[in-house]
């Protein structure tokens, strides 16, 4: 009698064994998902505020820059300097850049078990700011990114951001969607 219960508990539980790992994949992907969208958020507060100390901070050294209407930039230096001088080269004029709600996906980077990186990836929107003028919505696009794990601090190492064009497009989505 011992034994039926001995078998059918072992029976279960391997039965349900899988669903174990399925629970701890999904708290894990929840977990990197929360990191990279806080680590995300962090970076683009920097960006809005042309804090050149904050964004900085977010990259590899090595970092690579694909845009599809402004070319390749390699390395942090090139483009801070780019950032610096182009979008934050004057106080009148800057960039906001808002991601489309709904849009952000996160995915893993594994080696086996190991988790060294992740990919960020959605759509985003972009408003002027001008000295003495409202904040108007300018241009979409939609942005891959690459973070990468080293030493326990998150960096970004590499970054597409592609599919530019005018704004109009997504307002026409959200308006259709109302």
């Amino acid at each position: 009698m011992r034994r039926g219960y001995i078998n059918t508990a072992f029976t279960l539980l391997f039965s349900v064994f899988p669903f174990f790992n399925l629970l701890f994949a999904q708290t894990e992907q929840q977990k990197l998902s929360a990191t990279i969208l806080y680590k995300d958020s962090l970076f683009w507060i920097g960006y809005n505020n042309c804090d050149m100390k904050s964004f900085q901070q977010f990259f590899t050294t090595d970092v690579e820059f694909y845009h599809d209407k402004g070319g390749i930039t390699i390395g942090l230096e090139k483009l801070a300097g780019i950032t610096q001088k182009n979008l934050c080269g004057t106080s009148n004029f800057r960039l906001r850049r808002e991601a489309v709600e709904g849009s952000i996906k996160v995915f893993p980077l594994q080696n086996s078990d190991t988790i060294y990186g992740a990919v960020i990836s959605g759509e985003h929107l972009f408003y002027v700011r001008e000295t003495g003028k409202e904040e108007r919505l300018d241009g979409q696009a939609k942005f891959t990114h690459v973070w990468l794990l080293k030493d326990g601090i998150w960096k970004m190492a590499r970054i597409i951001s592609y599919d530019h064009g005018p704004a109009t497009l997504i307002q026409e989505k959200k308006n259709n969607m109302l």
